[in-house]
């Protein structure tokens, strides 16, 4: 019989470094590699490596788009018009893909959005 602690080692995951995982997806990506073999030599399930590639290639793993530098406009002097103060626009990118975001949506459509960029 197994005991508890053995079991709750088991379920834990880890956390691999991005670095780590950007040079395996590298790697993978190489047409004369063959990824279930190197999944096996680093000791990872051949279906992690294979997300990882499919990260790599959207985007994620890059460490250009893990933070990047926000600037607040200054408030204007007059308050704007009705129309002004609804109206604005957000950019994002994500590895090849951009999503722009015109005007005031709902937050339930935001949320839908931001939700389906996630990998």
């Amino acid at each position: 019989m197994v005991s508890e602690a053995e079991q709750k080692k088991r379920r834990r995951s880890t956390n691999y470094p991005l670095e780590f995982k950007r040079q395996l997806a590298q790697q993978a990506c190489d047409k004369t590699v063959a990824v279930a073999q190197l999944a096996l030599q680093h000791g990872l399930n051949t279906n992690m490596l294979f997300r990882w590639r499919r990260q790599l290639r959207a985007g994620v793993l890059d460490t250009a788009t893990q933070f990047l530098p926000v600037a607040l406009a200054t408030e204007p002097k007059e308050p704007p018009s009705v129309g002004a103060a609804c109206a604005g626009s957000i950019e994002i990118q994500l590895g090849q893909a951009t999503v722009c975001i015109h005007g005031a949506p709902d937050p339930a459509t935001l949320a839908l959005v931001l939700q389906g960029l996630r990998p």
